[in-house]
């Protein structure tokens, strides 16, 4: 059974800063004893525990991965759109968020500045612990660095020119540049990889046997990511290499296997946001000081769902949809990713439900013609729909596969063209498809980086990756990359050079003098 990383969330929540007027009378000071402070909580193994739990507890509320953060990473991509009618969900894809209005993007930054500061407690308090198990400390040092990478990957990538806090001492963080940004990601994620065991399944301690921890691979593949990101592809394709050379990853058989409850933290996860029906209370967390009854649920699933099964704000593009025709697998069959991707009016028939796709949507035409979100849907039978708000679905944001088609990218950056074929293929191979050396023999190091962007649109749909290669490839400043993505997604005729990035939020100008908002706002 896997372990999710709970336990401890209710009893720890980040230490608040009050500014108050000068007080002369230090008797007016009083420490409220059912209150945990610095000084009183730091003290044993298990406070320790704790305090990673909760840099942990902040990829679990709105502005992360219950909802904002797919969305923010999803939106803006050729593969979805959004009629929602919310503006501030439906202006994301259509690059037009406004400085002002900071739903969805400011809970975002706002909540990885939480995490951060979690991270930065643990990294400050728990060296000063004289803690019984010493590899413990080590992990627990080892996962806070990886969290707060994670966190700082998110809002470098994401809104650019970001403070950069390593310590919880100061109350305001000077604005940043983009390259330093990358280079305090990178730094805490070396600092994770050399902290962090390859799994928990050999450690003893309190934390021993536990799923859902990040792990020297995780931190590995993402440090090859942040210099992917930046085009070194050297040292890119090292890391991805010890990744690939732990010898722990392998791809599930099963595609599908990534996006349900079923077969979670398998041996295709790199690293993944744990959710749970069962943990915690009934309330969602949106955000703010941590309750003791807020659940451990995603809202995803209801915001992506069908039409009359969720909210419906995300669908697939018929752009995408198109895409997985292109190839037939080795069976003459159409690639089995279409049908774990999107619901649509399939020939033969298509369950979602419990219900047949063509049969409930018969009196809709316009629904029986359109195409639908499947993953991370709830949608095998056993719930009816997913208006509870309450998906268990973990969320894998790196995947085994992901690791081997950024290495073979990176093989055909650094001058190995024909080495990229196998890595590729390896991908290719779980869903059938046709040996791409005898299909596509030959190709340049030009026509081989489409052939990756066309490999990994079709493998990573609706998991906040396809926009992030769109914008690193360089897409949106060639003219004719630009006019093609218009051509694939009408969202596109909106974009505007700049807003590439979300805005720096309104309220993070107003409280932090000297943040400059990002170009093209």
């Amino acid at each position: 059974m896997k372990y999710k990383i709970f336990n401890y969330l209710t009893i720890f929540a980040s230490l608040s800063i009050v500014l108050t007027s000068c007080v002369n009378n230090a008797d007016l000071v009083q420490a409220d004893p059912n209150v945990a402070t610095t000084a009183s909580f730091w003290k044993t193994d298990a406070d320790a525990l704790a305090g990673v739990n909760a840099a942990y507890g902040s990829l679990l509320t709105d502005g992360t991965y219950m909802r904002s953060t797919p969305l923010l990473l999803d939106l803006k991509d050729d593969g979805t759109h959004s009629y929602s009618p919310w503006g501030s969900m439906y202006n994301v894809g259509r690059f037009n968020s406004s400085p002002t209005d900071n739903a969805i993007y400011g809970w975002a930054f706002e909540t990885y500045y939480e995490g951060i500061f979690r991270c930065n407690q643990v990294l400050e308090n728990v060296p000063k612990i004289a803690m019984k198990d010493a590899a413990l400390k080590s992990r627990i040092l080892g996962q806070a660095y990886f969290l707060r990478g994670l966190y700082f990957f998110h809002a470098v990538n994401m809104f650019k020119k970001v403070p950069l806090p390593t310590s919880t001492t100061e109350l305001l963080h000077a604005q940043k540049t983009q390259a330093e940004g990358w280079a305090q990601v990178i730094a805490d994620f070396k600092a994770a990889a050399d902290l962090l065991p390859t799994s928990y399944t050999s450690v003893t301690g309190l934390d021993a046997g536990q799923l859902g921890r990040a792990t020297k691979g995780a931190a590995l593949g993402y440090i090859g990511k942040a210099y992917l990101f930046n085009k070194d592809f050297t040292n890119a394709k090292d890391n991805f290499k010890k990744v690939i050379d732990l010898g722990v990853y392998s791809l599930v058989s099963n595609y599908r296997d990534n996006f349900t409850d079923t077969n979670e933290n398998n041996s295709e996860s790199i690293f993944e946001v744990q959710f749970s029906r069962s943990a915690g209370g009934v309330d969602l967390g949106w955000g703010g000081a941590p309750a003791s009854g807020w659940g451990k649920t995603s809202a995803r699933a209801i915001t992506y769902a069908p039409r009359a099964f969720g909210w419906t704000d995300v669908q697939p593009t018929w752009t995408l949809f198109n895409e997985f025709h292109d190839e037939k697998t080795i069976s003459n069959q159409v690639d089995p990713r279409l049908d774990a991707t999107m619901f649509y009016n399939k020939p033969g028939g298509m369950q979602l439900y419990g219900q047949d796709f063509a049969t409930f949507y018969a009196n809709n035409p316009a629904d029986l013609n359109n195409i639908f979100c499947r993953k991370y849907e709830n949608s095998d039978g056993a719930y009816a729909n997913e208006f509870d708000w309450r998906s268990g679905i973990n969320e894998r944001i790196m995947r085994y596969a992901d690791v081997l088609l950024m290495y073979a990218e990176c093989l055909n950056e650094t001058g190995d063209t024909p080495g990229a074929y196998t890595y590729i293929q390896k991908v290719r191979d779980r869903v059938g498809l046709p040996n791409l050396a005898t299909a596509k023999p030959g190709l340049t190091q030009v026509t081989m980086r489409d052939q990756i962007a066309h490999e990994r649109f079709l493998e990573f749909p609706l998991e906040g990756h396809r926009f992030d290669d769109i914008r690193r490839w360089g897409w949106l400043q060639d003219a004719t990359k630009l006019a093609w993505l218009k051509s694939r997604d009408d969202e596109y005729n909106t974009y505007t050079p700049g807003r590439e990035y979300f805005p720096i939020p309104q309220t993070e100008i107003d409280n932090n003098p000297g943040t400059v908002q990002n170009d093209g706002y």
